[in-house]
């Protein structure tokens, strides 16, 4: 695991500085403080920071060079599976020299190319330039766990784990129109977007090359739809089930340094403890989150789990001026406004583990995979949502927060909107009653989405919104996941990422997704014979946050949210009718209907005060 970044001068062989590589190199020290290294060949530089977690010795320095010197790269992430390639590798005339899978990638890469990603079971992000013909190839994986920004300026070509580097290098920082409508009408910038206008990701499963001469080559590499449409028929769900993930566990235990697991008292992260202990590993830490209220507070749960399988259970609650300087911290960390307001939480928790571990194993993905969300479920009837609008007036769904949500759900007409807007706490009607902006983003990326959703699963929005999150929503999980954890310098890994989990559960009926009132059925039926009543039936409240108690009773936020009540975001034009000091009362006086729309502004607020002013002089921004 680690940060990487680098410098292409396009159509020139002006000499890369070693300064500005260094300073974007070293805005990435968080991401690796083991060791770090640049490489600079006239117009072309990479720099790398590291955090050993195979092969730990010098052996595993970068930037990595090939023996017959044409290659240099950079790499981010974990092969899980490297060692699997030693006979092949070795019979085609490569010698391994060390233990680490960096040199396993370069040797693929110098034998096979591109073609060899299918191969690899992992998260990754890495650069390769070649000496001979003067080009630069990205890759990032087929999920996009381990993340890849770019830039082309002044005939230029930057990338970097981290937005943040490519400021120190001198990328203006330009805030996005489309960016911010995204981020108000969706909660984030989905593809290849950002909320900045001269930054970009490389999309999951894609690889860009970039050539020397300015030409630009894009590869879709893994295909998340034709990977579903042609797996092949999985006979006995639960018994597969079981055995890949317990697989997939094992293969991310792959490590030279101590894992432990985020666990709350839900079935997904409670599944990855149960399948390590059934392995018989030992020695594992676990890690949770507690809340002094009780409506949120799980880690009672999750310490008798661990107890039970004679793990060590550590837990911490977040409040008060910690709380304040996390979140200062995390939205740092992440260069863009805090969207799960979980953030915090999992940074602190995150530092709280790194004296005794360098992994973690989380259980990120399994809602979007196999249905976990209750909002899935008015998806199964969307004829029945046309009668449920017409209950907005009365009393009793107005006063229940899951109801007075749904009813505002109801309101949108076309299933198109229904999947795009499913993730959201506000929708397009309530944007404009409240905060006087009309007409939703272009949401190119996510148009097209949907539309491979409903060629794949024609008429049955349910595995739409799946596929849809999929591609959008897990996206901003696993950014989160990355930034928090890299922030404390450890690595995030997620067993539930497994692709043969994704396409295989891709595949199967609907039946082993939604049966029952939580989803999850296949998930469910697996552990059933592992985990305790009380966990399987268990009602997950997930990390939710009481963010309106928060901000408006805690002395450490109350400065802070005077400040945003007199922000110069609310003059801007985009904002100008906003009434933001009505709202903050509404909330203080127990609307809580309101900590939905003010948490958004609120974090943006935060994010352009804290964080825009650090690389950015003059705002350009609306």
């Amino acid at each position: 695991m680690c940060g990487i970044n680098g410098i292409l001068h396009l159509q020139s062989q002006k000499k890369v500085d070693e300064r500005i590589l260094t300073q974007m190199r070293d805005a990435l020290e968080h991401r690796g403080p083991d060791d770090k290294g640049i490489f600079i060949d006239q117009n072309i530089g990479l720099g790398h920071r590291r955090l050993s977690i195979l092969d730990t010795s010098a052996a595993g320095h970068q930037p990595f060079l090939s023996e017959d010197g044409r290659y240099a790269m950079v790499f981010n992430g974990e092969i899980y599976n490297f060692k699997d390639f030693y006979g092949e590798l070795k019979s085609h005339g490569y010698e391994i020299k060390t233990h680490s899978d960096t040199e396993v990638l370069m040797k693929l890469f110098q034998w096979q190319g591109l073609k060899m990603l299918n191969r690899l079971n992992g998260m990754f992000a890495f650069a390769i330039w070649d000496k001979l013909e003067k080009k630069m190839t990205v890759v990032r994986d087929r999920m996009g766990v381990k993340p890849l920004y770019y830039a082309f300026y002044k005939e230029t070509f930057y990338f970097a784990s981290e937005q943040k580097a490519l400021f120190k290098a001198g990328v203006p920082l330009r805030i996005a129109h489309a960016g911010v409508e995204e981020y108000i009408f969706n909660r984030f910038v989905a593809g290849e977007n950002t909320m900045f206008e001269l930054v970009q990701k490389v999309l999951p499963g894609h690889a860009m090359t970039i050539h020397e001469s300015g030409k630009i080559e894009t590869n879709k590499w893994w295909d998340l739809k034709s990977e579903i449409q042609n797996h092949a028929d999985i006979k006995n769900p639960i018994d597969w089930f079981r055995e890949t993930f317990d697989s997939s566990i094992q293969l991310r235990m792959v490590s030279d340094v101590p894992v432990g697991v985020l666990l709350s008292a839900g079935l997904d992260s409670s599944s990855v403890l149960s399948s390590l202990y059934t392995q018989k590993y030992k020695d594992i830490q676990t890690y949770t989150i507690g809340f002094k209220e009780e409506e949120h507070n799980e880690s009672h749960l999750a310490k008798k789990l661990t107890e039970q399988y004679h793990y060590q259970f550590n837990t911490l609650q977040l409040e008060g001026s910690k709380l304040y300087d996390r979140l200062l911290t995390a939205t740092y960390f992440q260069d863009e406004p805090l969207m799960h307001l979980s953030e915090p939480h999992l940074l602190a928790i995150s530092q709280l583990a790194k004296p005794a571990v360098k992994v973690l194993l989380s259980g990120e993905g399994a809602d979007e995979l196999m249905g976990g969300y209750v909002r899935y479920k008015p998806l199964e009837y969307p004829s029945l949502l046309h009668a449920v609008a017409a209950l907005s007036n009365i009393d009793v769904f107005s006063k229940k927060p899951r109801f007075e949500k749904l009813v505002r759900y109801a309101q949108i007409k076309n299933n198109r909107d229904l999947i795009m807007f499913n993730g959201c706490n506000i929708f397009p009607k309530d944007i404009a009653n409240t905060f006087g902006i009309h007409g939703a983003p272009k949401n190119e990326y996510r148009k097209k989405v949907y539309e491979e959703a409903k060629s794949l699963y024609p008429k049955n929005l349910r595995r739409q919104a799946l596929y849809f999150d999929q591609n959008t929503y897990l996206c901003s999980l696993l950014d989160r996941n990355d930034r928090c954890t890299m922030g404390a310098s450890i690595e995030c890994r997620e067993p539930f990422l497994d692709q043969r989990l994704i396409a295989g559960l891709g595949s199967l009926e609907d039946k082993w997704l939604f049966t029952g009132k939580k989803g999850k059925f296949i998930l469910k039926s697996a552990m059933e014979n592992r985990l305790p009543d009380e966990i399987l039936k268990f009602r997950k409240v997930g990390l939710s946050t009481p963010w309106g108690d928060y901000i408006t009773k805690s002395p450490e936020f109350k400065e802070e949210l005077e400040s945003f009540s007199r922000s110069d975001m609310f003059q801007m034009p985009y904002f100008e009718h906003i009434n933001i000091k009505k709202l903050i009362q509404n909330l203080q006086q127990g609307d809580t209907r309101m900590v939905s729309y003010i948490m958004p502004l609120f974090m943006m607020h935060i994010w352009m005060k804290y964080y825009v002013e650090k690389f950015s002089t003059v705002l350009e921004v609306l």
